[in-house]
């Protein structure tokens, strides 16, 4: 009988998007279990608290999760390879969008090998209809009044629309 396999997929997820979901219904095809790692990350100055952006994960997640794939939605506060650490991670799953995204990337993995060599960072391309998505973009379209619809799930097009009525800058 082999282990389960257990990997981690880190970020900041502020919100979740289409891309994001992409990776992790890929990347549940490569683990037996998932964990999504949404990371605390106040430095970014997230547009969501991270109880909202766990939230807004496991809602996203849920129909997966109702088919019987193990994912799991924690927060995570401190050093990436000791979080997947304590999961018991053996896989840190990573998704590239850009060859611009490669360089940064590679750098943390080439880290994160020297901090933990038994845990792999496994990459995995963006599909082409998710490569050009972020959240950034994300935010920067629903700010100005764009339709984020094409880019979300509609529970995350609703509470980013709410969000940003709630602070007053839609439309600056």
């Amino acid at each position: 009988m082999s282990k389960a396999r257990t990997g981690v997929y880190p970020g900041t997820f502020d919100p979740i998007t289409k891309g994001h979901m992409d990776i992790i219904q890929r990347a549940t095809r490569i683990v037996d279990h998932l964990v999504v790692a949404v990371a605390r990350n106040d430095g970014k100055g997230p547009l969501f608290s991270t109880d909202e952006r766990v939230e807004l994960v496991r809602a996203d997640v849920a129909p997966l999760v109702a088919q019987g794939i193990s994912i799991e939605v924690r927060s995570f506060d401190m050093l990436l390879m000791n979080f997947a650490a304590s999961v018991g991670a053996t896989t840190v799953v990573r998704g590239l969008r850009a060859v611009s995204d490669f360089e940064y990337e590679f750098q943390m993995a080439g880290m994160n090998a020297k901090i933990n060599p038994v845990i792999e960072t496994v990459f995995l391309m963006a599909s082409d209809r998710y490569q050009f998505i972020s959240s950034r973009f994300v935010k920067e379209i629903g700010r100005l009044g764009g339709d984020i619809a094409p880019f979300v799930s509609p529970l995350v097009a609703k509470r980013l629309t709410e969000q940003f009525a709630r602070k007053g800058i839609v439309g600056e």
